[in-house]
């Protein structure tokens, strides 16, 4: 064994002349330099480093025009989906004290008017005879001639043909038969309009205030068919002035329509369709022009007939019916 051959002392320390001679290689010198009974130090992983971003990347001419393109592109935001939540239920506003009556099913509005300034009406226990009051219907108590009313319910909508010897009422002072003993409902609903006393015909009977505000206000044209029965035979000159409209003590009537159905001797069937609802109109309008009335019957109102239905028999209306009503 020569000299170059002879075995390295790798006890010997970095620091120790041998080492700084260069004698011993890198790694030698630190195993050399490692104590002993020291552990081999495991190699740490290094993170990588981040990529540059793709806009630096593109700057640096790295990316073809294509992948530069795609790289520049900025990513699309993801939509935030909104939760859902619960929206809080809102008081009712206040309302008028008539509105509020005839929604509930007492009476028409412009009655339920009258039942106000007459003192019938009382809110929290005090009279109110102011027409523009207001109340809050589900925290104010409203009565109507001592009772409670409420505005909840389903909407009630029926057709009666109407006979004689019935008030278009809810009630009457003298005790007399009223439309609403004809029908056996839940609900409280009242008539539409008038019909008098010694009149038949079609009516019609709801809880819905707002409808009936419609259906009998005057400026809706509302029409309505009557079959009249009045004395002798009106001359074509004398029909011609219900179309036109005749002078009575409160005003002038709106054109009508008017023709003669059949004739006798002693009386004639006339048709008459007109659009106003004002008390004992159809009755006035005949006597103005010289023929009494001898039978009256309305056949037709709104769009609605009676059709096959009997005197004294009712009907619910159709969703259609309603609907259509509601688009008039």
């Amino acid at each position: 064994m020569g000299p170059k051959d002879k075995p390295r002392d790798f006890s010997k320390k970095a620091t120790s002349p041998e080492a700084v001679k260069g004698k011993f290689s890198r790694t030698e010198k630190k195993e050399a330099a490692r104590k002993p009974g020291q552990r081999r130090p495991v190699p740490q992983k290094t993170q990588k480093a981040a990529e540059p971003k793709a806009e630096e990347r593109l700057q640096k001419g790295r990316f073809s025009r294509t992948e530069g393109k795609e790289a520049a592109r900025k990513p699309r935001p993801r939509r935030q989906i909104p939760q859902k939540t619960q929206k809080a239920a809102e008081p009712k506003a206040e309302e008028r004290l008539q509105k509020i009556i005839a929604t509930a099913g007492v009476t028409s509005r412009r009655k339920a008017e009258e039942m106000i300034t007459h003192g019938r009406v009382k809110v929290n226990g005090k009279v109110v005879t102011e027409l523009g009051a207001k109340a809050n219907p589900s925290q104010d108590r409203i009565e109507v001639d001592g009772r409670s009313i409420s505005v909840k319910g389903p909407l009630v909508y029926i057709l009666l043909n109407k006979p004689k010897g019935y008030i278009s009422s809810v009630t009457d002072p003298l005790k007399r038969p009223v439309v609403t003993d004809l029908v056996r409902v839940r609900a409280r609903v009242f008539p539409v309009g008038r019909l008098d006393y010694d009149a038949e015909g079609v009516i019609l009977l709801t809880n819905d205030g707002e409808l009936t505000n419609k259906l009998i206000h005057p400026k809706f044209s509302v029409p309505k068919k009557y079959l009249v029965k009045v004395k002798d035979v009106p001359t074509p000159a004398e029909i011609e002035r219900l179309e036109k409209g005749v002078y009575l003590e409160d005003g002038k009537t709106l054109p009508a329509k008017a023709r003669l159905i059949r004739e006798t001797k002693e009386n004639s069937w006339l048709e008459l369709i007109i659009t106003e609802g004002r008390n004992r109109l159809v009755k006035r309008m005949c006597l103005a022009i010289g023929h009494p009335v001898q039978k009256l019957k309305r056949v037709e109102f709104a769009g609605l007939k009676l059709a096959t239905m009997k005197t004294g028999e009712y009907r619910f209306l159709s969703p259609k019916e309603v609907e259509r009503l509601k688009e008039l």
